[in-house]
Order: structure tokens, then C-alpha cells, then sequence
């Protein structure tokens, strides 16, 4: 692990950004898209086809602004989790100083997804109150590659929304200068997420990775099930009720999810985190 922290460690060096300085935040904002609108809940529903082009611009910047106000909510959870977890180790150590860099640019990416959202919608978002209470038991109780692998799957998720909104000229620019600062951070982090939890599985047997992938996947279906808030839709003027029963039941946004984390998958079935119970949990949520 120290060659692996090492190395992160390394690229922290050569391509940290700090989005304090790297970000003009008196720009004036456009009216461009939150998100690449075809990762909007709502796009390929017959709610989408009737919204005028500015209201479906309105909707994924809400939408946007919600998903990262989960993504602080689980940031702050990783930081805590991580701290517990590197509290005795040896400080010299490539590990704990690779974990406490982490932590650093956790820190700077919530209060850079704070800002964006406050430059570009009203009002602010929260994940559900039920959320944040099974995340403040989750940050307290999760460790080894229970929280390991839940922060990979969380930081997975992000990442591949994050890396089609980044590129796509449709977005508003500041949330695509948001989002390439955030991909170019967490692929270290998925990394070291990565080696710690095939770390901390070496020698678990078949009663705890059954008991491990649950939680995990349990996790993950709390963190996707938060990400867009029901509010979003009535603060836009919609229908709340019928968005979220669309939204619900939109095929095309479970394939989007689906595709996009077959690697995710691919690696929790390449450690034994793929159970069959757990399977059920990500088929619900739509990752699987």
C-alpha cells in the first residue's frame, strides 16, 4: 500500500488544483445546461418532450445542484471515515500522509460544489433527513472495506456523470470547470479506494464479504436513491408527484446508470463483493 500512497502521493504534487484561485467566480453565470441533459431523470420521458427547452435547462441545473449537495454530504462522510481509519497509524508513513491529502482535497472540492450551487440556483438542497441520519450511523459504524468500497462506489457514480458534463459544451462552463477539477482529484482517490479495499479483503471469509457487499450495496442505494431531490422538481414548477414516478420508472436514465459503472461491477464481482443479495440491492437502484 505505501508504494501505491507513494505514487498518488507523486501525482497530488504535479496536478493538485485549488479551485480558490483556478476558478473566475465573478463570471457571470449563462443559461446553459446543469448537466448534460440526457442524464437528466426526466429526459427520455414524455414529461421531458413537454417542458420548453428553457425549462429543461432549469430542471438539470437544479437537478446539478442537487447532486452536488450529495456529493458534499459524502465527502464529509469519507473525511470522518478516513481520519478514524489512519488515526493510529505511523505518520511518516506514505498512507497516513496520502490519506490526510485526500482529506485536503475533499475539503476544497465540498467547498468548491458549495459555491457553484450557490452561483447557480436558489434555494440550496439536502439529502432527506432519513439519509443523513443512516449516513451519520453509516460514517460511524463502517470500516476495512466497508467503507473502502463504499466510497469507491460512491466517488464511481460521480465520476462518470462528471466526465460526460465536463466535455459537453451544452453545460454551463462554470460547472464544467467544477466537474474536470473534480475527475482529475478522485482518480486518485478510486485508486487508493481500490487497493485498501482488496487490501483489507485479503483473508476475509465467505460470511463477511456476504455481510460486507449487503452494506455496501445498501450504501450505494441511499447515496443514488439521494442524489436528485424530489424538491427539485416542484422548484422548477413541475408536477412533483408525476416527475418522480417518471423518473422512477425512466429506462433510459437506469441504462445510462447501468453502462456506466459495468467497470464498477466488474471489479466489486473481481473481489467477491458481488453477491447475490447484494445483486438484488444495485438491480433495484439501477446499477446493475
Amino acid at each position: 500500500m505505501d508504494e501505491t500512497a507513494e505514487r498518488l502521493l507523486g501525482s497530488a504534487s504535479r496536478l493538485s488544483r485549488d479551485p480558490e484561485t483556478e476558478i473566475d467566480w465573478e463570471a457571470p453565470i449563462g443559461d446553459g445546461y446543469g448537466m448534460s441533459p440526457e442524464w437528466s431523470t426526466l429526459y427520455g420521458t414524455p414529461y421531458w418532450d413537454e417542458l420548453t427547452e428553457a425549462q429543461q435547462r432549469e430542471l438539470t441545473r437544479h437537478e446539478s445542484a442537487s447532486v452536488a449537495t450529495t456529493g458534499i454530504w459524502f465527502e464529509l462522510i469519507l473525511q470522518q471515515m478516513i481520519l478514524r481509519d489512519v488515526y493510529d497509524k505511523p505518520p511518516r508513513s506514505a498512507e497516513f500522509q496520502w490519506a490526510l491529502t485526500e482529506i485536503a482535497d475533499e475539503c476544497r472540492h465540498s467547498i468548491m460544489f458549495a459555491r457553484a450551487t450557490e452561483r447557480m440556483v436558489e434555494p440550496a438542497y439536502r439529502p432527506r433527513l432519513l439519509a443523513r441520519e443512516l449516513g451519520r450511523m453509516f460514517k460511524t459504524v463502517a470500516t476495512g472495506e466497508t467503507a473502502y468500497a463504499a466510497i469507491l462506489v460512491a466517488e464511481e457514480v460521480l465520476d462518470v456523470m462528471q466526465r460526460d458534463w465536463m466535455r459537453d459544451r451544452r453545460v454551463e462552463p462554470l460547472v464544467r470547470t467544477v466537474n474536470h477539477i473534480h475527475v482529475v482529484e478522485e482518480s486518485r482517490h478510486m485508486v487508493f479506494a481500490r487497493e485498501e479495499t482488496r487490501e483489507r479483503l485479503a483473508g476475509a471469509g465467505r460470511g463477511r464479504r456476504w455481510v460486507s457487499a449487503l452494506v455496501i450495496a445498501i450504501a450505494a442505494d441511499m447515496i443514488v436513491s439521494s442524489m436528485v431531490s424530489r424538491q427539485v422538481y416542484a422548484n422548477v414548477g413541475l408536477d412533483a408527484e408525476r416527475a418522480v414516478r417518471e423518473a422512477r420508472s425512466n429506462e433510459h436514465h437506469r441504462s445510462l446508470l447501468r453502462t456506466s459503472c459495468a467497470n464498477l461491477m466488474d471489479f466489486l464481482g473481481s473481489v467477491g463483493l458481488l453477491t447475490p443479495a447484494a445483486a438484488r440491492v444495485y438491480r433495484r437502484t439501477g446499477l446493475l
